[in-house]
Formats: C-alpha cells, sequence, structure tokens
C-alpha cells in the first residue's frame, strides 16, 4: 500500500481577488461625482464679483410661478443731467433674495439709488432671474 502524505494546509485567508475593473469604476465613478459638486458649487453658489451700480429705480415685483423671487431693474444713464433726452438710457436687471431689501427698493420708486451686489456664475430658480443679487441699497443725495 501506498503512503498517503497530507501537505501541510495553511489557515492563513486567501487573499482577495482584487477586480482591477471594478476599482477603475469605483474610482471613475468617485471623481465624476467630486468634479460635479465642485463646478455646482462654482457655478451656482461661487461669487464672481462684488460691486456697486447707480441708476434710477424703475421696477421691483416678485414674480415666477413655483418660485416667487424678488426681480427689479434700473435706469443707467450716461448723462447726469435729467433733461437730456437723447441718451437712451441702459436697463440692469437684479434679484433680490431678502424682503426687507425689496420693501426699500419699493420705497426708491422712480429716485436715483446706489445697489452693492454680488455677482453669481450662474441662477437657481430660488434666488432669481438675474446674476446679481442685491445685498445693500442706498439713495443718492
Amino acid at each position: 500500500m501506498s503512503d498517503t502524505k497530507f501537505e501541510n494546509i495553511s489557515t492563513t485567508p486567501k487573499q482577495k481577488n482584487r477586480r482591477p475593473f471594478k476599482k477603475f469604476v469605483r474610482t471613475t465613478f468617485f471623481i465624476v461625482i467630486l468634479g460635479l459638486v465642485a463646478f455646482s458649487y462654482w457655478k451656482f453658489f461661487a461669487t464672481y464679483s462684488d460691486g456697486v451700480q447707480g441708476g434710477k429705480m424703475q421696477k421691483i415685483s416678485k414674480r415666477g410661478n413655483i418660485f416667487k423671487t424678488w426681480e427689479g431693474y434700473i435706469l443707467i444713464s450716461a448723462s447726469s443731467d435729467p433733461n437730456l433726452s437723447i441718451i437712451t438710457p441702459k436697463e440692469w436687471n437684479f434679484s433680490v433674495e431678502n424682503d426687507s431689501i425689496a420693501h426699500l427698493l419699493e420705497s426708491y420708486a422712480e429716485k436715483n439709488v446706489i445697489l452693492r451686489y454680488h455677482q453669481k456664475n450662474g441662477t437657481l430658480p430660488w434666488r432669481g432671474d438675474s446674476p446679481y443679487l442685491i445685498y445693500e441699497v442706498s439713495p443718492v443725495k
């Protein structure tokens, strides 16, 4: 009869069978999601510029079907003389997030105002139609 030898079987667990394609898909998915989050932040929440704009307050209204936002515009004139009607003023559209600032703008109708704003790279439906978001208003004296 033949001698049967038993080999020493180690009790250590086998190494995971790593699947390189699965790891590649997960890594790519994570990078794409991270890129979309970064792009969304830059597009909708990062401030592109801060500035001041002056002009004659013309209109402010709350409008929208689903999201009611404050939208308005001022007229920017190239001349400081109100009797010159040859030069056509330019409309400058803006949005207002704060109700108290919107009501203050309503009280300045047909008056010259100075608006301080943040300009965003993009717009969101609940923030308004314009990338210019007014955060401070003062009348021209």
